[in-house]
């Protein structure tokens, strides 16, 4: 009985060292949760779904598709590689 309950303490304290060292290394440093942005190939590989080389504005979605307008300069309807590369980069949010 004894041996037992040393095992289930030991076991107690063993998931719970597992899982506060789990939850302390999945929180971002200085609590910012900043994310670095993805580059200009990631984007096409997550948005380009019919694989053209262009992104139109059914395919896009966030902070892209609100500055459509802005960010496809020769305005014939798709954003291209260097097109987003020339983009102004999207502000942070506003801390309140």
């Amino acid at each position: 009985m004894k041996k037992m309950l040393v095992k289930s303490a030991m076991l107690t304290a063993m998931v719970t060292l597992f899982f506060s060292a789990n939850l302390s290394a999945q929180q971002p440093q200085g609590g910012q949760g900043q994310k670095e942005r993805p580059s200009v190939d990631q984007i096409f590989k997550e948005m380009d779904k019919d694989e053209d080389g262009k992104l139109s504005k059914e395919e896009l979605k966030g902070p892209i598709k609100d500055d459509f307008a802005k960010i496809d300069t020769d305005e014939d309807g798709y954003i291209t590689k260097e097109e987003l590369e020339k983009a102004p980069k999207p502000k942070g949010r506003k801390r309140e």
